[in-house]
């Protein structure tokens, strides 16, 4: 089966790889940045939920498959570079990050330092078994 001419507008680096930036659909609240070969891109639109490569694992990562905190896509946008992917999307659970964050940018510089400004909504243990 071929896969969709629009893939090919994409600018994959030099391992099949396009960063991928999950954005809160209605509030615009950046939630995570990961991964996407042509197949996770091609899912993505096709399911309708977030999915990314994973680099460390070496396959497929459907958001959510273990901690269900799904991200539900309501559109995706490629920069004016064609080199980076924006996912709109919603997310199931309000919990975006591993750590149990809403967000995965949770940590601001202030006076030379990293400090964790956002709250551990739920313990990773608790959603990771």
């Amino acid at each position: 089966m071929s896969q969709p001419k629009w893939l090919n507008q994409v600018k994959w680096d030099d391992q099949g790889l396009v960063p991928a930036i999950s954005q809160d659909a209605k509030t615009g609240e950046i939630l995570m940045v990961a991964w996407m070969n042509r197949e996770a891109l091609e899912l993505t639109a096709k399911e309708g939920r977030a999915i990314f490569w994973s680099r460390s694992r070496k396959k497929l990562w459907r958001k959510g498959e273990e901690s269900g905190h799904v991200q539900t896509l309501h559109e995706v946008r490629l920069d004016c570079d064609n080199d980076v992917v924006l996912l709109k999307v919603e997310q199931i659970g309000g919990i975006a990050c591993h750590t149990g964050r809403r967000s995965c940018f949770f940590q601001r510089l202030e006076d030379g330092r990293w400090v964790e400004v956002e709250p551990v909504l739920k313990d990773p243990k608790e959603i990771y078994k």
